[in-house]
């Protein structure tokens, strides 16, 4: 009794599991790298893939008193008219607060000449004395920039400013 060899067909190789396998890993492994790249673009990538350094914490801000008061004659050609204004410097830089302190004469020369070309009548309105600060901070970096020292004034405030 011979029964007839069948043929009986290998089992199917398992390799198409396992390259299912492999596939859903180097899946996995590319979705990770690529959330790794977003996460890391959204932190500051950018700055860095610029090549520029990440900002520094803010320093707190130095006010430079400009003593003693300015007292200057106003422009007027009518009467006799003047400006009595206390002036603070503002910076974060450290060392162009030491150019402020070591340039001072230079500066109170400069503003001192600006704040004699102003009238009363200009200076009565709020538009002109905020336009009067912003003359101010550019005499004050330009004498910085003369004299190839830091410039890193970011504002000049008025804390007592009458004319009379």
């Amino acid at each position: 009794m011979s029964k007839p060899a069948a043929q009986v067909a290998p089992p199917a190789p398992k390799s198409s599991n396992l390259a299912l396998w492999i596939l859903i890993a180097l899946l996995a492994i590319g979705l990770a790298g690529a959330g790794a790249f977003w996460f890391l673009q959204g932190r500051g990538g950018d700055a860095q893939a610029a090549g520029k350094p990440e900002p520094a914490a803010a320093q707190p801000a130095r006010y430079y008193a400009l003593e003693p008061a300015f007292v200057v004659n106003l422009a007027d050609t009518t009467s006799v008219r003047y400006l009595q204004a206390d002036v603070q410097v503002m910076t974060r830089d450290e060392a162009t607060g030491a150019a402020l302190e070591l340039h001072t004469p230079a500066i109170r020369n400069r503003l001192l000449l600006l704040f004699g070309q102003q009238t009363a009548a200009q200076l009565a309105q709020r538009s002109a004395k905020e336009r009067l600060q912003q003359q101010a901070l550019a005499e004050v970096r330009g004498v910085l920039k003369a004299e190839h020292a830091p410039d890193k004034v970011e504002a000049v405030f008025f804390t007592s400013l009458v004319t009379q």
